[in-house]
């Protein structure tokens, strides 16, 4: 039996005006995410429990089947696994986000969706004049504006962060005044000069400069967030005694999956962003199921849609992923005999609001001792079908690995 998972990644979403009253998978032309529907199971699932911010981290753990309520630390830590950076038991991971802020709004949380060689030298430029400022702390330049910086507490001392540090996402404060959004509880006060120190690194950098006179936005402002410890879960292989992959651009799936022991197996061209190489992407997937029992796919370009209020783009990347990674890998699948294929994203995320949401996920399975359940792929025929609804997220995996 191979098993194959899909995860455009904050696909399901509410009416768009803009869409005429549809959501973006009712307006897509998905025929392929339809069929798998329309001949095997459609159901919702909560993959964040009310306790938690509504998220990738969270909801990824809950997908992989792991209860976040048990495993989360936090979701740097998951980007530092992805990263290779090595984490001792008193250490914090915390996200650093390169970000434009200006009239004191968040302006943009990617910085213009800075490249990845223009993120390195804000970030080493960063590490050096902080480093002479503030002990213990290291900066790693990740992918484009999702970066990390790493607090190495030292035994016996005071630490910097605790379970009272509360930082808040900026993808959830699009042009909002920032003012109250700052770090609060242990530790508040130490990141928020550390986010100062920063900006005075980044206000002149040459390199803002050069992306000014090229029409970008400034990376003018470090954002951090997302602090955690290092997480310890259980093997997948050893609970479920299969081998898995996973193809990700970004540092937090692709831990994810690492964490679980699940293979890594990078794209080149794909950038975790609207232009990603998606075919490029179906082809790694197919090639991976030679090797492996399950293969994950993860797509980031429809939450990165909806984080910039496009509802035509969130469209067109929801009809890439049907027509050059789920089209495919379908049919890959049923070529080489007993299989399961879903298709489910992480979380929901709203173009009009352009932040994640609770609302509940669509998810849609076919193969091997499936019924029919005779629906399409969106949030609608998800709830008229009367399936599956998922409180507990995490058991979706359990559903996927059932053998008939």
């Amino acid at each position: 039996m191979k098993y194959a998972m899909i995860i455009p990644d904050g696909a399901t979403d509410e009416a768009c005006a803009a869409l005429g009253g549809r959501t973006p998978l009712q307006a897509a032309k998905i025929p392929h995410m339809d069929e798998v529907a329309r001949n095997g199971l459609l159901g919702r699932s909560r993959n964040v429990p009310d306790r938690f911010i509504p998220a990738s981290d969270v909801a990824t753990l809950s997908l992989f089947g792991y209860d976040p309520v048990r495993y989360y630390t936090g979701r740097a830590p998951l980007e530092v696994v992805a990263m290779g950076l090595p984490l001792g038991s008193l250490d914090w991971a915390v996200r650093c986000n390169l970000v434009n802020i200006t009239d004191n709004r968040m302006t943009d949380f990617t910085a213009g969706h800075v490249t990845s060689p223009e993120a390195a030298v804000f970030i080493d430029a960063i590490q050096k004049e902080l480093l002479a400022q503030f002990t213990g702390i290291e900066f790693h330049p990740g992918v484009s504006y999702r970066n990390i910086m790493i607090v190495r507490e030292a035994e016996g001392g005071t630490p910097h962060l605790g379970e009272t540090t509360h930082t808040t996402p900026p993808h959830d404060i699009p042009d909002q005044l920032v003012a109250e959004f700052l770090p609060k509880g242990q530790g508040g006060d130490w990141l928020r000069a550390l986010m100062a120190a920063g900006a005075e690194v980044l206000r002149d950098h040459p390199y803002n400069r050069v992306r000014e006179a090229e029409g970008h936005r400034p990376a003018n402002a470090i954002w951090l967030w997302g602090q955690g410890k290092a997480p310890r879960v259980p093997a997948f292989r050893e609970l479920h005694g299969l081998r898995g992959a996973i193809i990700s651009a970004v540092d937090l799936v692709r831990g994810t999956g690492q964490l679980a022991g699940w293979d890594r197996i990078d794209v080149p061209t794909a950038t975790g962003y609207l232009d990603t190489d998606y075919a490029a992407k179906g082809r790694a997937g197919i090639d991976a199921l030679k090797t492996h029992d399950l293969v994950c796919v993860h797509v980031e370009a429809p939450d990165e849609a909806s984080h910039e209020g496009r509802a035509d783009a969130k469209v067109e990347a929801l009809e890439r992923i049907d027509a050059e990674i789920v089209g495919p890998m379908l049919e890959a699948l049923r070529k080489q005999g007993d299989f399961r294929l879903l298709i489910s994203p992480d979380h929901s995320t709203l173009v009009r609001t352009k932040a994640h949401d609770r609302a509940p996920v669509a998810w849609a399975m076919c193969g091997n001792g499936l019924a029919a359940s005779g629906g399409t792929y969106n949030e609608v025929s998800a709830a008229e079908v009367n399936g599956p609804f998922l409180e507990e997220g995490w058991r979706l995996m359990e559903r996927f690995l059932i053998k008939n």
